[in-house]
Formats: C-alpha cells, structure tokens, sequence
C-alpha cells in the first residue's frame, strides 16, 4: 500500500449512494451497486448514512490490509466497535455496552481469544462429529418429501440452535431461545429505531439471568462447555456480568449466523445454479470445496468495522485518526481481481477457501471449524439420502446491512 499521499475527496462523484443502506440488502439488489464501487470507488467516504460517516471499502487487497494492521485499525468497543452502528456519536444513553473479545485488541483479545480457541481445536471439533452427523440425519429424516416447508426454520435454525445448545450445554427444550437472543444482538438496525435499545436491553437482560444461573451451576459442577472453559481461564474468570454477557453473545451470534445461512445458501445457491448442483450430486468427493465456495458466495456477514487509532494512508487514500472504516466482506468475496465469475456458485473453484467471509488476521472466526463442520456433514447426509431441496417460492431476507442471510426459504424435497 501507498505510503504517503495527500488527503481523499470527501466523496466520489459518481457514487450516490449508501453502501449500507438497508434495503440494498433486504432487496437483494447489493451486487450491482458493489460492483460499481470495485470499479470506480473500491475505498469510498460516505459522509452522511443513518449510522454516521464512515470509509467503505470494498476490494479484497486493502481490506486484507487493514486487517493485518490491528493497532491502527481497532476493533475495540472503546472506539465503538466490530459493527457500523457501534459508533461512539450515534451512542444513546440508554444503550448498554457489551465488551466480548472480538471487540478488543491485543493483550487484552489474545488472552481470552487463546482461553476460548481450544474448545475449537481440531481433535475438538472431530470429537464433535458424531454427534453432529446424528442430529443432522435425525432432522433430514424427519422432513417431508414433495411438500412444501420453510428451509430455514426445519434445517438451518434447527441445526444451528442444536450445535449452540451443545457447545453450552444449554436447556434442550429451552434451545429456541438461543436463536432469539442472536437475532436481537445480531440486529445493527435496532440503533436507528426509537424503541429498539431498550428492545435490545429487554432481551440481553432476559439472556444474562439465564446464563447466570448456568455459570452458578458450572461453579459447582464444572463441564467440558464453553461456560466452563471461560469459568477456568485466568484471562475469563474475572469478568464483570457486562463482558460475560459480551462474550457469549459473540459465541452465539458467531455460532449461529454464519452457520446458519450458509445452511440456507447450500438450498438456494444451487436452486440458482442446477448445472453445480448436478456435479455435485454425481460427486460427493467434491463437498468439502463446495461448502467453502458456497460461504463465499453467501458471506453470512456482509461487513466489520474498525477505527483508525492514528492517521493512515491506504492505496493512497489519506483517512484520519477516529474515523470509522468499513469492510465490506461481501463485496471482497465477489471481487473479479481475485474470484473469476464471483457472482456465480462454481463449486471446484480453486481459490475458493480465500474467501473473507470468516474475516482476516487476530479476529478471523474462532469457531470457524465447527461451522464447516457442520456444513460438511449436512451436504454428505443430503448426499446420502440423494435428497435435492427444490426452491419453490422467494427467500425472505433479514433486515440488516450487518447479517446478511434469510428468514424463510420455501423448498421441496425430492429425490435424485
């Protein structure tokens, strides 16, 4: 990247518009203004947006590079945080602050990072397989064939909320409230409506009370969950109830978005595409490198955002101390320097696992092995049973510029 240059316009001329503007997303009509922004603004000031001003970036290079420059680029809750709306200024009163580590840097991120990451090491993750394959078969089997259901209700949450109930150790017949807690902490959008931080402060409260009565249970009985792991680490036994709430509500947004629709990206990505779904069902030996093209291709989280800590120059943009700097990660997964036909499900593409869409550097997802996991074994049930999901209706979409995926998805099995 450029070491010196002088100061950015403000703006590009030919861009009108917000890159995070919420209906780009619930439209499902973000590609084509993405990638104008590739071509002729790939980073881009965006002065005014409901969440404040902010740099869009938007190609893979220098987002890779901001990633790889931690201590100018923070992701620190001080300065606002990993999302968009965590900007100090659009801060209300009312609005609790959360810590997890995701939203730290380093010393203070790699401690906790390091006391959480092997429970998501590979002997781990293998150990999980098992199980992981049971609750999976147990679902497929029990779905209908030629009638019409909702995708993402009977697969992709279930399996989700069941992998999440697993790694806690959390009430089986409680699990669907897992789902509920991280569609309200994965929701940006709750800043800009009147109403919606006490919305938010109802439900993470409701959150904390549950898992509190589980960390006095693990006190006593401790277990091979996540609580427990948190509860015998020097950098996480100490946490005030605010970063313990933080930190499990990463673990289940993070447990739950990504994997979730990816699950609902393999249904209708190759709906989209039956010539891929087609050499797919002839060779199952292909699998593994299709769940990482079909992530890509979904980007189940559509940004982060970091602030700049000093003044920085990147591919010759000048940005400023204290601004905010959004990665479009979506955008990078599509970018045509690096993926060809990006905008196409190409199931053997070679670069696939390049993709951005589990992040970059100290912050890449810790439990991205468990979702792969589990994105694996789903395909290879499904290939077991030569089922195919037949897409028989419009996806609806979450309405958000931060999780990008869906919140029904109509299908119909069939055999192959």
């Amino acid at each position: 990247m450029s070491a010196s240059a002088t100061f950015a316009q403000p703006a590009h001329p030919a861009i009108d518009f917000d890159p995070s503007a919420v209906e780009l997303f619930t439209e499902d009509r973000w590609e084509a203004p993405f990638r104008q922004l590739r071509a002729e603004a790939p980073i881009h000031y965006v002065p005014e947006s409901r969440f404040g001003p902010y740099w869009s970036v938007a190609t893979y290079k220098p987002i890779v590079h901001i990633e790889s420059l931690p201590k100018i680029f923070s992701s620190s809750f001080e300065y606002g945080g990993i999302t968009i709306a965590g900007r100090n200024d659009m801060r209300r009163p009312e609005e609790r602050r959360a810590p997890m580590f995701i939203a730290m840097d380093p010393p203070r991120h790699t401690a906790q990072r390091r006391a959480v990451a092997p429970a998501f090491g590979p002997a781990e993750v293998q150990a999980m397989m098992g199980d992981v394959r049971a609750r999976t078969a147990a679902v497929l089997d029990s779905l209908p064939l030629g009638e019409t259901f909702d995708w993402v209700q009977k697969v992709s949450i279930e399996l989700t909320t069941g992998m999440l109930a697993r790694l806690f150790d959390f009430p089986w017949e409680e699990r669907h409230r897992l789902t509920e807690w991280s569609d309200v902490a994965g929701d940006v959008e709750m800043v800009t409506r009147e109403d919606g931080p006490v919305k938010h402060n109802a439900k993470m409260d409701e959150m904390g009370y549950a898992f509190a009565a589980l960390w006095q249970q693990r006190l006593a009985n401790p277990g091979k969950d996540l609580i427990s792991v948190m509860l015998q680490s020097e950098a996480m036994n100490h946490m005030d109830p605010l970063e313990f709430l933080g930190n499990l509500m990463l673990l289940v947004v993070g447990g739950n978005d990504t994997t979730r629709n990816s699950m609902s990206a393999f249904a209708y990505g190759l709906d989209l595409f039956p010539d891929q779904r087609a050499r797919l069902e002839a060779d199952p030996g292909m699998i593994p490198n299709a769940v990482q093209e079909l992530i890509r291709w979904q980007s189940p989280l559509a940004h982060m955002r970091r602030t700049l800590t000093e003044d920085a120059v990147v591919d010759g943009v000048a940005m400023k101390e204290g601004e905010a700097v959004v990665l479009w990660y979506l955008s990078a997964n599509r970018d045509e320097t690096v993926f060809a036909d990006p905008d196409k499900v190409i199931l053997d593409r070679e670069n696939a696992r390049r993709h951005l869409a589990f992040g970059y550097g100290i912050h890449r997802c810790v439990g991205a092995r468990v979702a792969e996991l589990q994105l694996v074994v789903l395909l290879e049930e499904m290939a077991k049973r030569r089922l195919r999901a037949n897409v028989v209706g419009q996806p609806g979409r979450v309405h958000s510029c931060f999780v990008h995926g869906y919140t029904s998805l109509p299908v119909e099995l069939s055999r192959y």
